[in-house]
C-alpha cells in the first residue's frame, strides 16, 4: 500500500471503473482484463470473460460440463483466465526487456496485436497492465 490517502485512492479506482465502463461500451469491445504489472495478478475482468480464456481451458470446460461436472468446468475456467493473464504478463515483460535492450532510455507504451478474428491492445501503465479484446474490423 502507498502513502496516499484513501480518497485519492477510492478516486483512483472510480475513474478506472468509468473508463473501464465507456470502454466496454465501444463498438466490437469483447472483454477487459486488468493485471497488477509488478505480479501481474488478476485485479479485474468485465465483459464476455470466456474472451480472455485460452482454447485449451474453453475446451476442458466444455468436456467437463458435458460430464456435468460442473466445479470441474468452473476451475477450467478461472485456470484459463489465470493462463491467459499470465501469458498477457510475460508478453509484456519480454517486450519491455527488447525496448530496454535497443534503447534503455525508451519505454514500452503500447503494444497491439491482431488477428483473423480479433485485436489484444495492452496499455502498460506504471501500476496495471489494462487488456482489451475486441473484434477486428472488416477491412
Amino acid at each position: 500500500m502507498t502513502g496516499e490517502p484513501v480518497a485519492s485512492r477510492t478516486n483512483g479506482h472510480d475513474a478506472l471503473e468509468e473508463k473501464l465502463g465507456r470502454l466496454l461500451k465501444k463498438p466490437g469491445v469483447k472483454a477487459s482484463i486488468v493485471l497488477d504489472r509488478a505480479s501481474g495478478a488478476i485485479l479485474k475482468t468485465s465483459g464476455d470473460v470466456s474472451a480472455l480464456r485460452t482454447a485449451k481451458s474453453r475446451d476442458a470446460a466444455t468436456a467437463a460440463s458435458f460430464s456435468n461436472e460442473v466445479p470441474a468446468a468452473e476451475e477450467s475456467e478461472s485456470k484459463g483466465m489465470e493462463d491467459f493473464a499470465a501469458m498477457v504478463w510475460n508478453f509484456v515483460a519480454t517486450s519491455d526487456q527488447l525496448v530496454q535492450e535497443v534503447d534503455k532510455e525508451d519505454e514500452l507504451r503500447l503494444l497491439r496485436m491482431r488477428t483473423k478474428k480479433q485485436e489484444i491492445v495492452i496499455v502498460p501503465d506504471t501500476k496495471y497492465l489494462l487488456t482489451v479484446i475486441h473484434d477486428t474490423p472488416s477491412a
